[in-house]
């Protein structure tokens, strides 16, 4: 069955507040897609259209080509994963999963086949009798999963599931997350303000600022090839150096950052000779020894952060621009002090232009 689901040409507006500039946007049919924008963005705007609690100011929002204008929340092929869960402590785990199914007048013994059937699938297959009290956080956000996945929704919709773990345990259950979207084959749509999730789990990904879709790409795409100064700047680390475009040679554009001097990075989008823009150079794209066809320049280190297998290095250039690096761990040598002296480079490929540079 159908289940994509396209934003076509919404708007929501608040009053005089546009909270939802014009999107024109189609999720296919179980993809497991994302939107990543810091708070306030409208992220969570947009999943509350789709699941129906909001109607869009303009356009439509439609599922498998359905259009959802005057379906409520309750009728709607979709079901929500709240940020705070939302379980209800006093029913045991399986009355938890049963409770929507119990809503619409399945009858008890195909209601306790689903949630033994979902209680499998999220891997707590003895947890029936169980009270919420007596779940970890973990065991907590699958048994979440299970009650949302009960009512057989085509879409999924997940409000920020796992700000409230622990780091280890969000990372354990991305790959969870992941694994079930998998299973189940149904469309995920996800909404989160951190970059680690968004990456790691999804096909797909929307970054979002101030109510404008940003970028819409797969996630090695996002991160290597960003459209827009706050796409390279929100997405991952990176090093940004403003200055205007002095020369352009094929895909190669030579931007004039003052002081600093002439950096050659790919150009994106349309770039003309004397326009302002952002030179972006990732972390792990710099190195200690010179490369072929690349820029070099010195720099002052100014703190050396170990992290295991990578050290990142936050330094300094003659003209007080600051910059952080990150290198193997294994490329750590006695004179990599505060203080010291060193020259950096990179190759003219790995790093981007983008015009303007307003939101870096």
């Amino acid at each position: 069955m159908d289940s994509s689901v396209h934003l076509d040409n919404v708007v929501m507006k608040f009053g005089d507040f546009t909270a939802i500039q014009q999107s024109d946007l189609k999720i296919e049919s179980g993809e497991f897609f994302s939107f990543l924008g810091p708070s306030g963005c409208g992220k969570t705007t947009i999943l509350n259209m789709i699941s129906g609690f909001l109607d869009p100011t303009e356009g439509a929002v439609k599922i498998g080509g359905e259009d959802m204008r005057g379906v409520p929340a309750n009728k709607r092929p979709t079901s929500m994963i709240f940020q705070n869960l939302a379980l209800f402590p006093l029913m045991t785990v399986a009355e938890n999963i049963e409770f929507g199914l119990e809503v619409r007048g399945v009858n008890k013994r195909d209601r306790k086949k689903a949630s033994d059937r979902l209680l499998e699938l999220v891997a707590l297959p003895d947890s029936a009798d169980k009270q919420v009290s007596a779940l970890s956080g973990g065991q907590k956000q699958r048994i979440a999963i299970a009650r949302a996945l009960a009512v057989e929704p085509r879409v999924l919709l997940l409000d920020e599931p796992l700000s409230a773990l622990d780091l280890k345990l969000r990372q354990h259950m991305r790959t969870e997350l992941k694994e079930i979207q998998r299973k189940t084959g149904i469309t995920f749509i996800y909404i989160t303000h951190d970059q680690g999730e968004a990456l790691t789990m999804s096909d797909r990904v929307a970054v979002m600022s101030a109510g404008q879709i940003q970028q819409v790409a797969d996630p090695i795409t996002l991160y290597r090839e960003p459209v827009t100064d706050f796409v390279a700047s929100f997405v991952g680390e990176n090093n940004a150096f403003k200055g205007s475009i002095q020369d352009i040679n094929g895909s190669e554009i030579v931007v004039d950052c003052g002081p600093l001097g002439k950096l050659v990075g790919k150009g994106v989008g349309a770039l003309t000779k004397g326009q302002e823009a952002t030179l972006f150079i990732r972390p792990e794209h710099i190195s200690l020894i010179p490369v072929v066809e690349g820029n070099s320049f010195d720099v002052t280190i100014k703190e050396i952060n170990f992290e295991g297998a990578y050290l990142t290095l936050n330094a300094e250039t003659t003209y007080g621009h600051s910059l952080a690096v990150q290198i193997g761990s294994d490329q750590y040598s006695s004179n990599m002090t505060p203080g010291a002296h060193i020259s950096l480079s990179y190759h003219n490929k790995d790093a981007v232009v983008i015009s303007g540079g307003e939101n870096v």
